[in-house]
């Protein structure tokens, strides 16, 4: 028995060292003096201060954000409403809708990526919309982060205790002050998580945004793989650090925004 845990519990660091070890990697050599990552000469920040002065880089960051925050805003209002419409109402097509809400989340994004640009093709060729840029960006995302964040939100609505709002009824609540009142306050942190894995999601694609972006779109995922073709240099190991570390403080945000006020 001793020995199967010590077994497990080196199975596990191994794992975690398989799995983080290339992330530290990457950042002690964003702060190599060295122009070739391959080769420590010392240790510097200056690529974190070449990067802050690169026009390329902060329009990318730009283009990030806006495309993030737009499509999250998007996704959150559309997957909080069908989360709700599944947990709360029965109708015909329920089994369909949810079989479906699950594609986005297992099909490759290459699949996603290839179907979206030949619809956005075949739309234009027809009649002039969606041109390849922010906007089809912004669509695009919304397609697969609509489906995370109503799998999050509606696990919260799972939890809820239906006692709370039968209560709110017997004293003459309304429907809407019902929803107002009792169930939004309680589905907060499950859609403030939704929120946060969405745009997170949004800010580490590359796939879908490669394929759906146009001329002055460019993102940081794009604009690092870009780079990466003429050689992996320190600044591009800074701008990926940033984006780790973005990532790793959105990811803590939304576990403990969805852990926080449990229902009991």
């Amino acid at each position: 028995m001793r020995r199967t845990s010590t077994g497990l519990k080196l199975l596990t660091a191994l794992v975690f060292v398989f799995l983080y070890l290339p992330l530290g990697a990457v950042a002690l050599f964003s702060f190599n003096d060295s122009q070739y990552s391959v080769a420590w000469q010392g240790f510097t920040t200056r690529w974190y201060g070449e990067m802050l002065q690169n026009e390329a880089i902060l329009n990318a960051v730009g283009n990030t954000v806006v495309l993030a925050v737009s499509s999250t805003v998007i996704a959150t209002l559309l997957g909080t409403l069908l989360a709700f419409g599944l947990a709360r109402y029965r109708f015909r097509a329920k089994p369909l809708v949810q079989s479906a809400l699950f594609l986005p989340i297992i099909t490759p994004d290459i699949v996603i990526a290839l179907s979206l640009l030949l619809f956005y093709k075949f739309v234009r060729q027809y009649t002039g919309l969606f041109e390849l840029g922010m906007t089809t960006m912004i669509i695009a995302h919304v397609t697969f982060q609509v489906a995370f964040v109503t799998v999050v939100v509606r696990s919260r609505l799972a939890l809820l205790d239906p006692a709370l709002e039968e209560a709110a009824r017997d004293l003459y609540a309304s429907s809407w002050q019902n929803f107002r009142y009792v169930t939004l306050p309680l589905m907060t942190p499950g859609i403030l998580a939704g929120a946060l894995l969405a745009f997170t999601l949004s800010v580490d694609d590359f796939v879908i945004s490669f394929f759906t972006s146009g001329t002055g779109s460019t993102t940081l995922p794009i604009l690092i793989y870009t780079s990466v073709r003429r050689g992996i240099t320190p600044d591009i190991n800074a701008i990926s650090t940033v984006i780790i570390a973005v990532t790793i403080v959105l990811v803590f945000a939304a576990n403990y925004a969805a852990s926080r006020r449990k229902p009991a």
